[in-house]
């Protein structure tokens, strides 16, 4: 069975940094990806990375906003930088079985698995 767990998230303010870890059991191999919900919105997609490490972003997030993954820990991660409060949403972790190693798609139609997801909110 396939669990994660998002961590990391919290109240900072505009200009600030965090970093989200989902911790993954179960499988090893995956796509693994990040997206959000912001409140009265549809979840939308943030950021996604292949088995091969190769990444893809929002147009919000380039720049801003980093994914990567400890493959030694079974842990992906999302890197925020310079946050503002448009940032703030419930950030959720997705995981999908489906493709290669360059699969890594930005639809969350594509995930099978998803965590429970973790608050961030930024102040101005």
């Amino acid at each position: 069975q396939v669990q994660l767990v998002e961590s990391g998230g919290g109240l900072v303010q505009a200009g600030d940094s965090l970093r989200l870890s989902c911790s993954v059991s179960g499988r090893s191999k995956y796509a693994a990806s990040w997206f959000r919900q912001r409140m009265w919105k549809e979840r939308e997609f943030v950021a996604a990375i292949g088995m091969s490490g190769r990444t893809t972003y929002s147009d919000s997030a380039k720049g801003r906003l980093t994914i990567s993954r400890d493959n030694a820990k079974n842990t992906v991660y999302l890197q925020m930088n310079y946050l503002n409060p448009e940032d703030t949403a419930v950030y959720y972790c997705g995981v999908g079985l489906g493709g290669d190693s360059n699969w890594y798609p930005s639809s969350s139609a594509s995930y099978d698995y998803w965590g429970p997801g973790t608050q961030v909110t930024v102040s101005s």
